[in-house]
């Protein structure tokens, strides 16, 4: 009965898993598209575009954690039944949005020229990069919308939506890109010349490429969300409600602690990077763009995880709980060791996807490869991490991701790297030890704390 039970979780895992996965496995596509033609520029474009990459992820990720909090608490809305209560906290996700959207775009935009100075960016691509991030954050308002209202989505167990709004957003952005960045151009098919229209506008056109794709999905998503039979927020209040925001906030404050603090570490580690010179610095951003692919099956694993425990603990069924982590966590571990060994395998070629230069293919491909290895590693914590965010428990990942990113990453990598004067691959291997020591603590916490944690009266 119980293997039965398991068969059955399977199957609603992988149903919310795979939609997620493959709006993941867009975006990663885009990012691939968007390098390999901003690389086919030269390398000052692809490090002026990866001078403000890690601000993307610290301003994207405090954005997503505000998202975990509505996750966790509209996903036990529906767990629990109670589907006014989660219109109610989606119209607060709704004012929410407005709010952190229109804050951050100021603030952004207001810093755009200092954030490539603050990066240590080479002074002849500093002006470049302003611009790329001024353009990029512009729309933050639409892009802040997408995020959450995804979250939102996600929550309510329907993941296709997210999915088939982030495919379309990410085909425009490859079509505009198409246009903008390069020159007008003739193509060949066959003996027929056809004529390209450009406007060679290069690194700005990428950002303006992305910002316009950003504003559809924006819109994109909002309308969907209001035509949402389960949680539209349409005819519900759009002032601040402390009932349901308090309790967003507890899930959401530690969470977004987190990665800002961890966010703020990339911002450190790549300001370290950059400081290594241009190769260095191209090498890191294609290595990130190639291995934020493998991933993938990762982060789906992660979504199911947190919309079916914050379910469970809705309808306070503590045995279906535990299905789900004996269920996940192998599935994880086994989709990590296949996406590792590919990685492994396919790392030259995938480095020549984005650059003709063989001192950044090299280097490129060394780090890959010994990221790889950590792969499986880094699977439980991320599956783990989603459980915890479903049933609102975000205090122990928060002190288990800033203690490993700064006394682990930060710290190794500027004595290797600022003290010894060590490359690139010595700040890699200090980034595996981080993912190491993430899976030490998340483990030991599943096989002493977890229990305890989600013990319901």
């Amino acid at each position: 009965m119980k293997q039965k039970t398991e068969k059955g979780m399977l199957s609603v895992i992988l149903a919310l898993a795979w939609p997620t996965m493959l709006e993941q496995l867009m975006q990663t596509a885009v990012q691939y598209v968007d390098t390999a033609m901003v690389g086919s520029l030269g390398t000052q474009a692809t490090a002026a575009v990866g001078a403000t990459t890690t601000v993307n992820w610290l301003i994207g990720s405090t954005i997503s954690a505000i998202g975990i909090g509505f996750l966790a608490y509209i996903s036990q809305a529906i767990g629990a039944g109670e589907e006014e209560r989660a219109k109610k906290a989606s119209a607060q996700a709704v004012f929410v949005t407005l709010t952190v959207g229109i804050l951050f775009t100021i603030i952004t935009v207001l810093l755009s020229n200092r954030i490539p100075v603050w990066m240590r960016a080479d002074l002849h691509i500093r002006e470049q990069a302003s611009r790329y991030f001024r353009i990029l954050y512009l729309p933050l308002l639409f892009r802040t919308a997408v995020i959450i209202f995804g979250t939102v989505l996600r929550a309510a167990g329907d993941t296709r939506t997210p999915m088939q709004v982030g495919i379309l957003v990410n085909l425009l952005n490859i079509l505009l890109n198409f246009f903008l960045i390069y020159q007008t151009r003739y193509v060949f098919l066959g003996k027929m010349r056809i004529l390209i229209p450009g406007a060679g506008l290069g690194v700005t056109g990428a950002a303006l490429a992305s910002a316009v794709s950003f504003v559809f999905g924006g819109i994109a998503i909002t309308c969907r969300l209001w035509r949402h039979r389960k949680i539209s927020p349409g005819g519900q209040k759009l002032k601040p409600d402390l009932k349901i925001l308090k309790p967003c906030f507890r899930v959401a404050v530690p969470n977004m602690l987190q990665r800002f603090a961890t966010s703020l570490g990339y911002v450190f580690f790549a300001s370290m990077i950059n400081s290594l010179g241009e190769t260095a610095a191209a090498a890191h951003t294609i290595a990130n763009t190639v291995e934020s692919a493998f991933y993938i099956p990762g982060y789906g694993m992660q979504t199911a995880a947190a919309t079916l425990s914050g379910n469970a603990w809705g309808a306070r069924d503590e045995k279906k709980l535990r299905g789900l982590a004996r269920t996940l966590l192998p599935l994880e571990v086994g989709l990590m060791i296949v996406s590792g060994g590919l990685l492994f395998l396919f790392a030259p070629q995938l480095m020549r996807l984005f650059s003709k230069d063989p001192e950044v293919i090299r280097l490129g491909m060394t780090v890959l490869r010994m990221v790889a290895v950590s792969e499986p590693f880094y699977g439980v914590p991320i599956v783990m991490e989603g459980m915890m965010q479903g049933v609102g428990k975000t205090v122990a990942p928060f002190v288990f991701n800033v203690s490993g990113m700064w006394a682990v990453r930060i710290t190794g990598t500027f004595i290797c790297t600022q003290i010894l004067g060590y490359g690139l691959v010595s700040a890699w291997g200090c980034m595996i030890g981080h993912n190491i020591l993430l899976f030490v603590m998340f483990t030991i916490y599943f096989l002493t704390g977890w229990r305890k944690a989600t013990k319901l009266d």
